[in-house]
């Protein structure tokens, strides 16, 4: 089992930064990759930034790309997101998760709120 926790959601004014870390503790060892979704109210949710665990290959949304950064720090075993130029549009619950392969997506974590005011 592999254990996601989110943090460092807040408010920011549009053109503001945030950064997102999502700790990931228990077999982390067995992951192929992680990433970031986030789903606005009465929206699905949808798919923001991947980073591949052992090749450290980092994949965007065209939505955020240009302006988000995937990265993993291995000594703190985090994933973090740091979200540039932000826009009233990036508001949302933003998940991490976790997969086993290139094809799944098995963990999940509870989420942290982003909201960016215009």
């Amino acid at each position: 089992q592999v254990q996601l926790v989110e943090s460092g959601g807040g408010s920011v004014q549009a053109g503001g930064s945030l950064r997102l870390s999502c700790a990931a503790s228990g077999y982390t060892y067995s992951l192929y990759r992680m990433g970031w979704f986030r789903q606005a109210p009465a929206k699905e949710r949808e798919w923001v930034a991947t980073r591949t665990k052992s090749r450290g290959l980092t994949f965007y949304d065209d939505s955020v790309k240009g302006r988000f950064t995937i990265s993993e720090d291995n000594a703190k075993n985090t994933l973090d997101l740091q979200m540039n130029s932000l826009k009233p549009e990036d508001t949302a619950m933003y998940y991490c998760a976790a997969g086993k392969s290139a094809g799944t997506w098995d963990y999940w974590g509870q989420g942290t709120q982003v909201t960016v005011s215009s």
